[in-house]
């Protein structure tokens, strides 16, 4: 029997419940196995973030909880065929994470598939792999990505090389539709 072909999805506390869980479903649907990272291999609260009338940004309510599989220490990035990176405010705090940068610089250096979505370019800026790059973000996040020396682009699923962005979860079907088609290319299921 084959081994499975494995994939990172990083997350944390706030981190955005519709972007952690329709990729980790959608992935497992496909036949790839799917591993939470976090800081800790601990029970994670997500958060819902959604859009109401007379609000100038996305209002935040509690979110599902979720069992994270192993902390971002103990992950050996070579292990795994992709990165995954949800959006929500996790990043805020997670791009701080020496492990995670490690993590990520991994996949980079590798040229493994990546995707990112909404705040989730704040962890790629972070560990200084978006220079050069396009990215779509959520747009406020569109200082950051210029920060960072990438160009932002305001789409639903920009593709630049094996990094796969879009904004956030309402490009969920155009994102995971060119991810997936990256990781057949680049990671196949036996």
């Amino acid at each position: 029997m084959a081994a499975a072909v494995k994939i990172l999805l990083v997350a944390g506390d706030a981190a955005e419940s519709l972007e952690v869980l329709y990729p980790y479903q959608r992935l497992l649907e496909e036949g790839y196995q799917v591993d939470i990272a976090a800081p800790a291999a601990k029970k994670l609260r997500f958060v819902v973030h959604d859009f109401e009338p007379g609000f100038d940004t996305y209002t935040e309510k509690p979110g599902y909880t979720w069992q994270a599989d192993v902390a971002f220490a103990d992950v050996d990035p070579a292990d795994y065929a992709a990165l995954v990176i949800p959006g929500g405010r996790a990043p805020e705090y997670l791009r701080n994470d020496p492990d995670l940068k490690r993590i990520v610089a991994h996949f980079f250096a590798s040229e493994k598939p990546v995707a990112q979505i909404c705040h989730g370019p704040l962890i790629t800026a972070a560990a200084g792999v978006l220079d050069g790059r396009r990215t779509a973000a959520y747009p406020a996040l569109e200082p950051d990505v210029l920060s960072a020396g990438a160009v932002y682009e305001d789409g639903e699923a920009v593709v630049d090389g094996v990094l796969v962005s879009a904004r956030a979860w309402p490009d969920h079907p155009s994102w995971l539709r060119a991810f997936i088609e990256v990781l057949r290319s680049k990671a196949p299921l036996a």
